[in-house]
């Protein structure tokens, strides 16, 4: 398959296309969206296989028999992150945003604080709201274009109410992959307040050349709190099979947490076990690599693009396929550019403020496209603010 193969998703149900008009006024028939974290690129082959001979067995009762599933999970995370898991430590649930609520009934009391280093995804913020927890905004350093934790004063502003901290690991909206200094920072700052560290690491395998991704796992003295989140999802863009895991290796939380999986009915659907299983092969790893060149390659079309466009700032990245521009340099509101990029360049972006504080002056566009499309975005927002230049 190739990456530059358009696919028109339109009419399929596809909340990226389908929804936008209804959320930001921008037409299907002559836009770009560019919004939901979803790849345009159809899966590996394996992956379609692995569907097609479900399709042509054509009974789809309950799955049994996890051990190839669980098999391919240790492998990928063996071979791929160096990272050796047990098979009794993984828990399947129904995607990453419903593991990040599970582990907020697991582990957290109504009314505790939840931490978040802002701005990061929006719906982590939306489940901590839901849950009747307190929402706790660290807002991160812009540092010329590149976040950095700022401990001495997040410390300061803790009130002992808080009970656990969500990391995004590598970082969405901004790209960055942590350095093992930084893991080790935020894994000092949990255990100084006493804190569940849940590290959300769904966005593991798209990491560029020169970067290298660390898993949580690997910083030393922090198991005893850490919960662990993968997913073959966002990789392989399978989000519709809904199926992620929450990974821990410590007992006494790994027992809190099954309780409350039986407690609330948990339980996988076959597709996303079946499909997880095929991608975490070695037909899917060189999909991956394949994948990763791709992505690189449009991140420099659209970060050339972008920055050739004064007053706008596309914030370097490390990793995904997310990318995070700073509009504060055109002096225009938020309402102003916004409504250029939506309504002028036509495009469907995320808006920054619902990333939490420090997303104000930034939009969030998906370049996980063919690549005429990441062109056409491209010259979209050069006509859209053709004054500026």
């Amino acid at each position: 398959m190739s990456f530059d193969t358009p696919i028109d998703r339109r009419g399929t149900h596809c909340v990226k296309w389908d929804a936008m008009e209804k959320l930001y006024g921008v037409s299907p028939d002559d836009g770009l969206a560019m919004w939901v974290a979803d790849m345009e690129f159809q899966p590996p082959a394996c992956v379609q296989n692995a569907v097609q001979a479900m399709h042509d067995h054509g009974v789809y009762g309950y799955f049994g028999d996890e051990s190839k599933y669980r098999a391919a999970i240790q492998w990928w995370m063996e071979t791929r992150h160096g990272w050796k898991v047990e098979t009794d430590w993984i828990f399947t649930t129904h995607g990453l945003v419903n593991g990040t609520a599970l582990c907020l009934d697991a582990f957290t009391n109504p009314g505790d604080g939840v931490v978040l280093f802002t701005p990061v995804y929006h719906a982590f913020a939306r489940v901590i709201k839901a849950a009747g927890r307190e929402l706790v905004e660290m807002e991160m350093v812009n540092n010329s274009g590149r976040y950095e934790f700022d401990f001495e004063s997040y410390d300061g502003a803790l009130t002992g109410n808080e009970r656990m901290l969500i990391l995004c690991s590598p970082h969405n909206p901004g790209g960055r992959v942590w350095s093992k200094a930084e893991l080790q920072a935020v894994a000092s700052f949990a255990k100084r307040h006493d804190l569940i560290l849940v590290s959300d690491e769904i966005h593991h395998d798209l990491v560029f050349l020169g970067h290298n991704h660390i898993p949580m796992s690997q910083i030393t003295g922090i198991t005893d709190r850490l919960v662990m989140m993968t997913a073959t999802t966002k990789t392989f863009n399978i989000a519709g099979s809904h199926a992620g895991n929450v990974i821990i290796e410590d007992p006494d939380l790994r027992a809190r947490f099954a309780e409350r999986m039986s407690a609330l009915g948990i339980s996988p659907n076959s597709f996303g076990l079946f499909m997880a299983t095929a991608a975490y092969s070695p037909e899917g790893a060189a999909w991956v690599d394949d994948l990763v060149q791709y992505l690189d390659e449009n991140r420099k079309l659209f970060d050339a693009g972008i920055n050739s466009i004064p007053g706008l700032a596309s914030m370097p990245l490390e990793s995904t396929y997310l990318s995070w521009v700073d509009f504060a340099d055109t002096g225009m509101s938020m309402a102003e550019f916004t409504g250029r990029v939506e309504n002028d360049a036509k495009i469907a972006v995320n808006h920054g403020p619902t990333f939490g504080k420090g997303g104000e002056s930034f939009l969030r566009f998906n370049i996980a496209a063919p690549r005429a499309q990441i062109e056409d975005a491209v010259d979209r927002m050069r006509r859209a603010f053709s004054d500026l230049q």
